[in-house]
């Protein structure tokens, strides 16, 4: 493989909160407008749930209708990942799943802020993220929604989310950016790189994707991988380098299936899938499991 020449580029995005640039998703913005426009003559329901693909825009969304709702700074309340909290009160940042504590420590501030009679909202991104207990928890505030206070839950796996949250929620599914759509936020917010259409393709409708890949040098990987798979001359060695290359970086074991897509090898899709599951379980040595994929893919070529 040609060598290529190595992007050290380090791209920053803006958080959601902080980010007036909303591409897509005017359905579902005018759906939730008109419900609040109306809401005097008729009330709106107390809890909106934004699903769909992991880096579309969801919580962008869910920031936007919050500052639209809320009445003063101390009417928001937002559950995430960046404040997660131990059983101590203490910084958790390094969780893999948000905690109770987390919930319940939220659900004492929204009790002690002032009733000034403005809607209060209650941001959780993402509900995937939250563990049994949380979920529990969230879930009794639910059964009995505080008067004028909207619920905004940001979700990528409707699956995971439990039933009995689910049932008390108005499901909005948000549907993957168009072509046109990522190529205007590519232009606005990494106007420097030149996206290709295979990378928007690549991408299968999420921004973020092509952010993460960007940012993480993803997109050249993919490219050597491509490139060694049509290689009837490469080698397992060339396959081990590849494999070690991709495994530190879980987020990027997904393009091994966008390399299946890509060769059209849909039989071997959810072989793939459930040993990509495996690789964080089953391998002390994630480069072995990667390594395996890759040989899989090669022999159906």
């Amino acid at each position: 493989m040609a060598p290529k020449k190595k992007n050290n580029t380090a791209y920053k995005f803006p958080h959601p909160m902080d980010n007036e640039c909303l591409v897509g998703h005017a359905d579902t913005l005018a759906r939730f407008t008109d419900a609040w426009q109306k809401r005097d003559t008729h009330p709106m329901h107390p809890v909106w749930m934004l699903t769909g693909t992991q880096g579309i825009g969801k919580a962008t969304l869910a920031y936007k209708i919050a500052k639209m709702v809320y009445g003063n700074v101390g009417d928001f309340f937002i559950i995430d990942m960046d404040r997660n909290i131990d059983a101590h009160g203490n910084p958790k940042p390094d969780g893999k799943v948000i905690s109770v504590y987390t919930v319940r420590a939220m659900i004492d501030k929204m009790q002690m802020s002032s009733m000034s009679g403005d809607w209060r909202v209650i941001l959780i991104d993402s509900v995937d993220q939250l563990n049994t207990s949380a979920s529990n928890a969230m879930l009794k505030l639910l059964e009995e929604p505080p008067e004028k206070t909207l619920f905004l839950l940001v979700v990528h796996q409707l699956a995971n989310v439990l039933p009995t949250v689910r049932s008390r929620a108005r499901v909005e599914k948000m549907r993957p950016l168009t072509m046109s759509q990522l190529r205007e936020l590519c232009v606005r917010f990494i106007p420097e790189e030149d996206i290709s259409t295979d990378m928007l393709r690549l991408a299968n409708g999420s921004f973020g994707k092509i952010a993460n890949l960007k940012a993480s040098g993803g997109d050249e990987i993919y490219a050597d991988l491509i490139e060694m798979l049509n290689n009837r001359h490469a080698t397992s060695s060339d396959v081990m380098v590849l494999a070690r290359k991709i495994a530190p970086a879980p987020e990027l074991h997904g393009i091994l299936l966008d390399a299946i897509a890509h060769f059209g090898l849909a039989d071997l899709y959810p072989l793939a899938t459930h040993a990509i599951a495996d690789i964080k379980n089953v391998y002390l040595e994630p480069e072995i499991g990667i390594f395996k994929i890759i040989m899989e893919i090669k022999k159906c070529l």
